[in-house]
């Protein structure tokens, strides 16, 4: 079903990002993979995808920049001749207490705001034509942060609202060539989470599940999205384990 179309994933060297890379590479997908600054796990990365037997491009790209955003998509295409899938993963924080408002330095507010919403609208609008032409699909991983305003920092929880609110308005815009989607996780164990293991831990029995998610978990929920939920769009899949509920 899958075989043969290209995957662009932003952030895809670790994590959630690098579990979708792989779970659409066992697929037969082609994978674009980007990265900032974690060129090692990047080519890790790349290293599993090659195990597959599937072809793969790295290229490194900062997503709060448009030029290079542009470029990276014109790579794709230029190496496969093509776009089907672009999941919007990169993103950044800084830890801060909510109640630390002094903390929450406007340098924190600027970053977190030109990757986590300005990033994925770059990557959006840079896709869009031959996402377009293939009738592909956007998933963008945004957070229950942005539903809750909980999370890492306020700055952070804004912005991950400003990308569910960016999602429900590129799924009308884009419409009905391409479908737009987000899937908000809840805590995921992730190197995000390193040196909070203990709270983590705390968080996963409190669910009704009885545990935080995996990446493994957020990359099956994307996987069913992109081959699977045709008539879906403009929704943003709360994957939590039930913390919300």
């Amino acid at each position: 079903m899958l075989e043969g179309k290209v995957a662009l994933i932003t952030g895809a060297g670790t994590g959630i990002g690098r579990a979708i890379a792989l779970r659409l590479a066992r697929e037969g997908v082609r994978i674009v993979i980007n990265y900032s600054r974690s060129q090692k796990e990047a080519l890790e990365t790349q290293k599993e995808i090659d195990a597959c037997g599937i072809q793969s491009l790295l290229v490194q790209a900062d997503v709060a920049d448009d030029a290079e955003v542009r470029r990276m998509v014109q790579e794709a295409v230029n190496q496969f001749g093509r776009l089907d899938i672009l999941v919007n993963n990169a993103g950044v924080t800084n830890f801060v207490a909510h109640d630390d408002l002094e903390g929450l330095k406007d340098e924190y507010w600027d970053r977190v705001m030109n990757v986590n919403v300005k990033g994925v609208f770059h990557c959006c609008r840079a896709a869009a034509a031959e996402l377009k032409k293939q009738r592909g699909c956007i998933i963008n991983i945004t957070s229950i942060a942005g539903m809750t305003g909980l999370g890492s920092s306020i700055a952070y929880a804004a912005s991950k609202a400003a990308a569910i609110s960016v999602t429900k308005s590129l799924a009308r815009v884009l419409a009905p060539e391409v479908r737009v989607n987000g899937i908000a996780p809840g805590v995921v164990r992730t190197r995000w989470v390193e040196g909070h293991e203990d709270h983590v831990e705390r968080l996963g029995s409190g669910t009704p599940l009885g545990r935080v998610a995996t990446p493994e978990d957020i990359a099956e929920v994307a996987f069913s999205l992109i081959a699977h939920s045709h008539f879906v769009t403009g929704q943003n899949i709360v994957v939590d384990g039930g913390m919300f509920i």
